[in-house]
């Protein structure tokens, strides 16, 4: 039960962080950027957008992460999908660009770090930089800031250039908070991949030796 309750707040301030964003113009990284970016474009709904982008990479997670780690994914960006959905019945509201990339970075940055200590995430960059923690115990905050960057560099035809580069200082801030988790990350990771012997098990065990 807790671990839900952690999975939910987890999508409740990344959804926070990603309106912020919305409402300041700007993008940021993974699958949320492209799907802001597109949203922005097609003058389409985020959620739908968002959750449409994410189908191809639960293959891979699939494939490489498991199906509870795919299953709790999928249900963290369906989450996440219908909660910034509630951003279409809030007044119309601006914020200033840095601000907006400052705080959404920060506050997103902290949603994730949640999910993925919590064996979940948002699908897309998150899943690689998951999978390269657990294979090569590489940063996951710095494999997430060089895809966020990518997909920030392609997005510049739909907000322009300033909102581009004001967009890189909201992934760096996000990158910045998750590598400050990346201890933490990775010891729940591990814990949640151990397989737990009650202490009954391990007198049966040794009964049978």
């Amino acid at each position: 039960m807790k671990k839900i309750s952690l999975i939910l707040l987890g999508c409740l301030l990344t959804s926070i962080g990603v309106i912020i964003l919305k409402h300041s113009s700007i993008v940021t990284g993974g699958t949320a950027g492209l799907s802001l970016s597109t949203a922005y474009l097609m003058n389409l709904p985020f959620s739908v957008v968002f959750f449409l982008v994410n189908i191809p990479f639960y293959i891979f997670s699939f494939i490489r992460m498991g199906w509870r780690f795919t299953l709790s994914t999928i249900c963290s960006v369906g989450l996440l999908s219908a909660m910034t959905s509630v951003d279409q019945l809030l007044p119309a509201f601006t914020l200033p660009m840095v601000l907006g990339a400052v705080l959404g970075g920060l506050i997103i940055g902290i949603g994730l770090s949640i999910l993925f200590m919590n064996g979940s995430s948002l699908g897309g960059a998150n899943i690689l930089a998951l999978f390269l923690q657990k294979r090569f115990n590489i940063n996951p905050g710095k494999t997430t800031f060089i895809f966020d960057v990518m997909v920030v560099l392609t997005s510049i035809y739909a907000v322009g250039l300033l909102k581009g580069l004001v967009s890189i200082i909201s992934i760096a801030v996000t990158s910045k908070v998750i590598s400050y988790f990346k201890n933490e990350i990775a010891r729940k990771t591990t814990e949640q991949r151990e397989p737990k012997f009650s202490l009954q098990s391990s007198q049966q065990m040794s009964t049978a030796r």
